[in-house]
């Protein structure tokens, strides 16, 4: 079990436990089943900026399986189709993918007509993600409830591709370690190890923060793994083996400890957002407008709640840490932390698997989200209680984005 203090924070382990278990999360959950949160407005068809992907299918349903080109339909390789009859006779090494990876699209009427009043509310843009363009004919909305995020059957070379991406072109690392999530490399816990104890919090934080959102996915995809796949039934469980591989201390070698307490790192950062950003959805002008007056009223008394209860939380991340040296050092290492960051929101782009790139988005643009939160703290002190807020605004996009991501952790 993961216990004990963490590194660089004046928290612990169980004190996070406690408060998450019992105080935070059952709040936090019936916030994220409500209209306004459920529904995430995102473009699965964005090309990959990074390398030509031709290794699977363009279209929602083949997500994971690598599939000839030729075997897709001309409708749906021309993108004139919407959940067509042909995108259910792919070929059959595609069935897989499609079983698995299918992102469900379906929205009542009521819903639609809902989502389309919520684009009224988005209207800025953030600078720590590579956010999508919403109003994009290839942008739309999906419900995150009929999505929810687990095991598609996206593994090997392709995901490892991604990952190794993501640290070995955007993270703060040691040269050395090539892949810092690979099970049985015991090596490069001892080289990161001796990192660790000599570069500054920053560059520890941003490495620690990419490693808890691996560590989180990895965790539900392994809870949530298809067991059992007949004709009759599909059963979603606990895989303790496939948890094990990435996690056990000794199956790999020290490192998984290490992980896990990074993911506690990724919930303080996220938290300490959330105790900072009360001020804007304090105000009275602020809704979380989905058309039902009495449920949106009720939802924004809940959120409310849930960002005073994370104010209270006694042991934060104190953010004042960071970017605190030489003040033109300090704005060239947070200059860099963004871009990188940004760079990895685009990486998402990339992932073959539908569902896999779906909740990669939504949880890159959260952490996002987090992190320009932590970097405005002067512009929201300065929110004025009335009339709208020019100086820091938030997008409906990323306040779900937010929330739905701090929800995972």
């Amino acid at each position: 079990q993961v216990t004990g203090h963490l590194d660089d924070c004046a928290c612990d382990v169980e004190t996070i436990d406690a408060f998450n278990n019992y105080k935070l999360f059952p709040r936090l959950n019936e916030l994220l089943e409500s209209d306004y949160f459920r529904y995430y407005k995102v473009n699965l068809k964005k090309p990959c900026p990074f390398w030509n992907d031709n290794s699977h299918c363009g279209i929602r349903d083949c997500a994971v399986k690598p599939c000839p080109s030729d075997e897709v339909p001309d409708g749906i390789r021309s993108g004139s189709y919407k959940y067509s009859e042909e995108a259910r006779n792919l070929a059959e090494e595609c069935e897989e993918a499609k079983r698995l990876g299918a992102v469900d699209g379906s929205l009542s009427k009521e819903a639609q007509q809902a989502v389309l009043q919520w684009t009224r509310h988005d209207d800025a843009s953030d600078s720590f993600c590579e956010a999508d363009d919403i109003y994009s004919p290839d942008a739309e909305y999906v419900d995150l409830l009929l999505n929810p995020e687990r095991y598609t059957g996206y593994k090997g070379p392709d995901a490892w591709k991604i990952w190794n991406s993501i640290y070995e072109e955007n993270c703060f690392k040691p040269q050395n370690v090539k892949r810092p999530l690979a099970s049985g490399r015991g090596e490069s816990f001892i080289y990161l190890t001796k990192w660790f104890s000599s570069v500054c919090v920053e560059k520890r934080a941003f490495y620690k923060l990419i490693s808890g959102l691996h560590a989180s996915i990895n965790i539900h995809l392994s809870a949530r793994y298809l067991l059992q796949d007949t004709w009759s039934e599909k059963k979603w469980g606990p895989n303790v083996t496939e948890f094990q591989q990435r996690f056990d201390e000794v199956l790999t070698r020290g490192e998984g400890p290490r992980r896990l307490k990074n993911l506690y790192f990724l919930y303080l950062i996220e938290l300490r957002a959330l105790s900072k950003v009360l001020p804007f959805f304090e105000r009275p002008g602020f809704q979380l407008y989905t058309g039902n007056r009495n449920h949106d009223a009720e939802m924004k008394n809940l959120l409310l709640e849930i960002l005073h209860l994370a104010k209270s939380f006694p042991l934060h991340f104190d953010e004042n840490s960071l970017f605190a040296g030489n003040k033109k050092e300090a704005a060239k290492l947070k200059e860099e932390f963004r871009l990188h960051f940004k760079n990895i929101s685009k990486i998402m782009d990339c992932v073959g698997c539908f569902k896999c790139r779906l909740w990669g988005k939504l949880q890159t643009q959260g952490l996002g989200t987090a992190l320009k939160i932590l970097f405005s703290e002067n512009l929201i002190e300065k929110i004025p209680e009335r009339g709208p807020s020019y100086g820091f605004q938030l997008t409906r996009q990323e306040i779900v984005a937010l929330f739905n991501a701090f929800g995972r952790l």
